[in-house]
């Protein structure tokens, strides 16, 4: 599914022609959606997988089956960069042991890995909302944080003040 890019108050540059991974990391799972951009136009390109979990986190053999599936499917795919959401260290609204796990076997690719606050992700979204309707794309509600970091991370790159 495609939809033209957004209008901002920035430059618009047009090098930044990526597919780009958006993860987002809860409890043992890592819901991902991946976003092209290309030629003024966003694509959300048919995935394989939505998302990966890991039931055993206190295995390493768990952990490396999904640093490889991870790994394999943005080879498959050809992805240039990962952006994850960030997640509390501490507190009530803390991530899990097992996600940063999770962050660290996707942490040591050979592509840039990326953390994005959701802070920073509403901020971007506010400013360069997507041109279509979430319901309108051939994702499922549960990767919708996941397209946001990734739209918000792309928008980030294309729209850089002068």
């Amino acid at each position: 599914m495609s939809f033209p890019a957004t209008i901002a108050p920035f430059k618009l540059d047009y090098r930044y022609i990526m597919r780009v991974c958006g993860v987002e990391l809860k409890g043992g799972e890592a819901v991902i959606c991946l976003l092209s951009y290309e030629g003024e136009t966003f694509n959300v390109p048919d995935c394989r997988q939505r998302s990966f979990t890991v039931t055993h986190s206190a295995k390493a053999e768990s952990i490396r089956e999904f640093h490889f599936a991870f790994h394999k499917l943005l080879q498959d795919y050809k992805v240039d960069e990962v952006v994850i959401i960030e997640r509390e260290q501490k507190g009530k609204l803390a991530g899990s042991a097992t996600s940063f796990k999770l962050e660290a076997a996707i942490q040591i690719s050979e592509l840039p890995v990326h953390s994005m606050s959701p802070l920073a992700i509403k901020e971007q979204l506010k400013r360069n909302p997507p041109q279509v309707d979430f319901d309108g794309l051939d994702l499922k509600r549960f990767q919708q944080p996941a397209f946001e970091v990734a739209f918000a991370y792309q928008n980030t790159l294309i729209y850089q003040k002068d």
